[in-house]
């Protein structure tokens, strides 16, 4: 998993409320287990016609989004069901980080375990956001994940919280995974204790 440490990037603002994880990624879609290429079926329903031609007006599809790295929402992102494949999708389409008033609990961890920075806000504070990602491309915006601030194009200063343990994770880019990893000097010594201690097992 990539670390997550400071973004500088275009946000792409979505105000829609209660965007659940089937409008995220449509179960038809979830026919494997890999974290690669679901990125081309994100929103697929509200991105695209069924003939398979881009849907202009939405927000993704319009050029100065096209790149965003940065997700504005509306309340009670990713709600439904507790497919891992919706974060998946996204990290693949290049989203690093999503701001919200509110998330589904269990998209919200799966979002930290792919390397995505879910943030909860106030709605005033999301508002903000909001009316500055709606500046287009040459709007950027900072989410410094050390100093836990965001920056918007004008300069104003927005802070946020998150768990210490989960910063540390996307801080230094690991997952369940990473963090086993991390202990594997241990794991060793405690199998080759075992190993002595009951050598009929």
């Amino acid at each position: 998993m990539e670390k997550f440490e400071k973004l500088h990037g275009i946000a792409a603002p979505m105000p829609l409320v209660n965007i659940d994880t089937d409008m995220i990624i449509p179960k038809v879609f979830l026919k494997s287990i890999q974290r690669t290429g679901f990125g081309k079926n994100l929103f697929d329903e509200m991105r695209f016609n069924r003939d398979g031609t881009e849907i202009e007006d939405f927000v993704l599809n319009k050029p100065q989004y096209r790149n965003a790295e940065i997700l504005v929402a509306g309340d009670n992102f990713g709600c439904g069901s507790s497919r891992e494949h919706a974060p998946w999708a996204i990290a693949d389409f290049g989203i690093k980080c999503i701001i919200s008033t509110s998330f589904a609990d269990i998209f919200f961890n799966n979002s930290f375990k792919n390397g995505i920075l879910p943030i909860v806000l106030p709605q005033e504070q999301v508002d903000i956001l909001m009316a500055d990602a709606e500046k287009g491309e040459n709007a950027r915006m900072t989410v410094d994940l050390e100093a836990q601030e965001i920056t918007t194009s004008d300069g104003e200063v927005i802070k946020f919280e998150v768990d210490a343990f989960k910063k540390h994770c996307l801080l230094n880019g690991l997952d369940d995974i990473g963090l086993t990893l991390e202990k594997q000097d241990s794991i060793k010594t405690f199998e080759e204790q075992a190993a002595q201690a009951r050598p009929w097992v």
